[in-house]
């Protein structure tokens, strides 16, 4: 089966190798080729893979250049338009690292923090012309510590979950072909402008929980505002996170010492 590969990251770069080694026939890569020290670019460049731009790939759909029979995004940052969406036979599968229908677009890290869930999934679903509309394939529900996580572990924790639903996801397609979902309705859509927004420590807020929800560095967290200029927060936990493991703090001198 010929795939066409959208994705990024470390476990973007994992799956693409992982497809390569199990009878897909990859015949292109779209990714974070243009950041130095691209993960999933350094496993395309070793199977020699051509790197293709989106615009790249529309061009040759329309000149009949290219041809393949599934596409998979996982982690992709842009939006996918016609005559992409409409090509391969077998669809394309958009891995998403929050629930459906509850959580479109962005920010669903943020919000299962702010909403103190303790159970997050990650889905498998078709895309249409729609943002995270199309069917409902498959998902995988994990526990989560609400009391502790933050959009940085969330992240680190879904996306081991995101491609063992990538495997399981992708041997149905190589068995089935076109396989079955569910509804898609209702929901709620974020947007990266409203995502950014809700960063911001406001009156009543709960800091502590805030912090948390939106600690995903090297990107601003959530900030205080003085005179214009934004400063992110951090708290004991994650600065205590951040620390060597082992490393002695100098003001706290052990009990031991003479």
């Amino acid at each position: 089966m010929k795939l066409l590969f959208l994705g990024r990251k470390k476990s973007g770069a994992e799956v693409l190798e992982w497809s390569i080694n199990h009878g897909f026939d990859v015949i292109g890569v779209l990714t974070d080729n243009h950041i130095l020290g691209s993960e999933t670019t350094k496993i395309a460049n070793k199977y020699s893979i051509p790197i293709l731009s989106l615009e790249e790939v529309y061009s040759k759909i329309l000149n009949n250049e290219i041809h393949f029979d599934l596409a998979v995004s996982f982690v992709y940052w842009r939006i996918l338009k016609e005559p992409l969406i409409s090509y391969p036979q077998n669809g394309i599968i958009n891995f998403h690292p929050a629930p459906l229908p509850e959580f479109k677009g962005t920010g669903g890290y943020n919000l299962a923090i702010l909403k103190s869930l303790k159970k997050w999934s990650v889905t498998a679903h078709y895309i249409d012309k729609g943002i995270d509309t199309g069917g409902i394939i498959d998902s995988i529900e994990f526990n989560i510590d609400e009391k502790v996580e933050t959009a940085k572990s969330l992240e680190q924790k879904s996306q081991k979950f995101m491609k063992a639903l990538y495997k399981r996801t992708l041997n149905a397609v190589k068995k089935s072909g076109l396989l079955n979902t569910t509804e898609n309705v209702g929901g709620r859509y974020i947007s990266r402008k409203e995502m950014e927004e809700m960063k911001k420590i406001l009156p009543n807020d709960d800091i502590e929980k805030k912090i948390r929800a939106f600690w995903f560095p090297p990107y601003t967290g959530a900030y205080i505002e003085i005179n214009g200029a934004k400063y992110t927060l951090i708290n004991q936990s994650i600065l205590n996170s951040l620390t060597e493991k082992y490393k002695s703090n100098i003001f706290s001198p052990d009990k031991k010492s003479k």
